[in-house]
């Protein structure tokens, strides 16, 4: 799967000195391009970023704005998910029914949906005078 390569290069470059704990995504926009993004720690724990975040700014800078695909892949015992604010930040671009991929270092995959990740997401419905 071409999404599994992406979400792994890009894991292998992911900057995690205080955790190990490396992760890579990959997301396909509605082109078909694929965009990639690792987790880059800071000494300063809450100013890290998450792989998933870093995808979607490099889908982003690219001029899309719309998810169909994701990917996430870390090692451990199991297949990771995104954090529940990479969950909001990939339902602002995906609907909810878009296919979230999580992975194992193996290739073992476990497929979810957006729905399923965030059932009760905050969008711009919630917004006042939207």
């Amino acid at each position: 799967m071409d999404l599994f390569k992406a979400a792994m290069a890009a894991r292998e470059n992911a900057y995690a000195p205080y955790s190990n704990f490396q992760v890579g995504a990959a997301i396909r926009g509605a082109s078909g391009k694929i965009y990639a993004g690792c987790n880059v720690e800071n000494v300063a724990y809450p100013e890290g970023t998450c792989a998933e975040a870093g995808a979607i700014a490099a889908m982003v800078a690219a001029g899309e704005t719309e998810i169909s695909e994701v990917l996430v892949v870390a090692g451990g015992a199991s297949q990771i998910t995104p954090c529940g604010g990479c969950r909001q930040k990939i339902a602002e671009f995906a609907a909810r029914e878009t296919v979230v991929h999580l992975a194992d270092l193996s290739g073992a995959i476990e497929d979810v949906t957006v729905g399923n990740l965030l059932p009760v997401s905050f969008d711009k419905d919630h917004l006042v005078g939207s």
